[in-house]
């Protein structure tokens, strides 16, 4: 089986690469576990010194590595730039903050010392999604390579120009052969590589389906697994907002990777006092957003990921508004060669709507009204996703005491749900389990071994 770049801006076939055979796969799993029995041995220091070496790779090949992601998933060009700053930005906390993150931890027992000494587990099986094709591999990737654990990387099919430059910048760094190992492989295959014993835990970001699938068969296997899947994040907007600040956040929030992310603001929910004056102001600045080729800076939404992702979405739209749903705005794909699809917005949505239930991943905002504050937090928390959400309040105090009423992982205050290197990320529900980033991604898939010492006179 071929895997393919498809220029989701035209549609067309860029390049092609074969699947790796089953005799590469069982040679690349073989050489990550030959090199963990040695990588384990290294230093914090040798360790911290090979991520920061692709980091500093990373941003001085920044360009290159930026239009190779604009033309395999269609990132608008200075998205897919930042995305390659925020991917460094995560290697180098964990090269700067992984040693005092794996330290020792004292215990004070009652008799005797004890402490807790963190250790690597072995080879471990990240599956990763092609919205962000750099940053997603580098929260994985870089606290575990510092924990001393050795990383297979089975990358989204749409990106395997992606994937395999990012393993060109291990090599580049100098990372032992079998540090980082890129696979060439299906999701199928990966499900299955899940119950090889050589490998000892797996981290997937992704969908519902793909989770399932690959927790199921880490849970046969009694290994450790991490998910990150889809999101239907609440953006909250009440009556004491800045709305013109809360609009603007809102087209960002939702509008952002054009719309393929997992805690983008899918569904704005507004009481009544300040509905009307949001979703006018909402409506007409996705109106005028331009739409385009992502290599144009000038160019505001670009095509989705994929024609079959941009097929699907206008589905959903179109399901939604047979069973009651309202377009507002847009609602139909663009008349364009291209993965494109017009900003929408969707309204009088209730239950049993798709919309309502499904996530959107693209360009399509799901706006409800509401009557109060009680009745924006129960909406939002009406979800089978637990991912991220917004709270827009000029009240801190009184944004805090709503965030804390929302069952998800993740809760913003006057801003959109966000990523930086030192923020925990994580969901609940059916949008997974296990935090990534923070001091947090580094505890994961490490050994937490208790080492007590006791003194011959101490009681039993």
């Amino acid at each position: 089986m071929s895997i393919q770049t498809v220029n989701p801006t035209t549609n067309k076939t860029v390049r092609s690469f074969e699947e790796m055979t089953d005799e590469a796969l069982e040679a690349a799993v073989a050489r990550a576990t030959l090199a963990f029995n040695d990588w384990r041995k290294t230093s914090y220091e040798q360790r911290a010194a090979l991520l920061h070496k692709v980091a500093t790779l990373m941003r001085e090949k920044k360009e290159t590595l930026a239009r190779i992601i604009t033309l395999e998933m269609g990132k608008l060009i200075s998205q897919a730039e930042a995305e390659i700053d925020l991917s460094a930005n995560i290697i180098d906390y964990y090269s700067s903050n992984g040693a005092k993150f794996l330290a020792d931890k004292t215990l004070k027992p009652e008799y005797g010392k004890a402490f807790i000494r963190y250790s690597p587990i072995g080879v471990l099986l990240g599956v990763e999604p092609w919205n962000f094709p750099f940053y997603q591999v580098a929260r994985f990737a870089a606290p575990n390579i510092m924990i001393g654990n050795t990383v297979l990387v089975k990358h989204a099919s749409i990106v395997p120009q992606c994937a395999i430059l990012l393993e060109d910048l291990f090599k580049a760094a100098g990372a032992p052969a079998g540090v980082y190992t890129n696979l060439l492989i299906s999701g199928k295959r990966a499900s299955t590589l899940v119950s090889d014993k050589r490998i000892k835990g797996v981290s997937l970001t992704g969908s519902e389906a793909a989770g399932a699938s690959v927790a199921a068969a880490a849970g046969r296997n009694l290994k450790k697994s991490v998910l990150e899947l889809g999101g239907s994040d609440a953006f909250i907007v009440l009556e004491d907002a800045d709305i013109d600040k809360a609009v603007e956040w809102a087209v960002v929030g939702r509008i952002n990777n054009n719309g393929e992310c997992c805690v983008a603001a899918k569904r704005i929910i507004a009481v009544e006092p300040v509905a009307d004056e949001f979703l006018r102001k909402f409506k007409e600045k996705l109106a005028h957003l331009k739409v385009g080729d992502p290599m144009d800076r000038a160019t505001e939404l670009g095509p989705l990921s994929s024609e079959e992702a941009a097929v699907q979405l206008a589905d959903q739209v179109k399901r939604s508004v047979e069973a009651g749903a309202k377009v507002l705005l847009g609602g139909k794909r663009v008349d364009r060669p291209g993965a494109f699809m017009e900003p929408t917005i969707l309204t009088d949505l209730k239950p049993g709507i798709p919309a309502y239930h499904e996530e959107l991943f693209g360009p399509v905002a799901s706006f409800y009204r509401v009557k109060d504050e009680q009745a924006a937090i129960d909406l939002a928390n009406d979800s089978d996703f637990g991912l991220g959400g917004s709270v827009f309040t000029r009240d801190i105090e009184r944004g805090k005491r709503v965030a804390d009423q929302i069952d998800t992982g993740m809760v913003f205050i006057n801003h959109p749900t966000w990523t930086k290197e030192e923020l925990p990320f994580g969901g609940t529900k059916r949008s997974g389990y296990g935090r990534e980033l923070s001091e947090l991604g580094i505890d994961e898939f490490v050994n937490k071994k208790l080492i007590r010492v006791s003194e011959l006179t101490d009681p039993f």
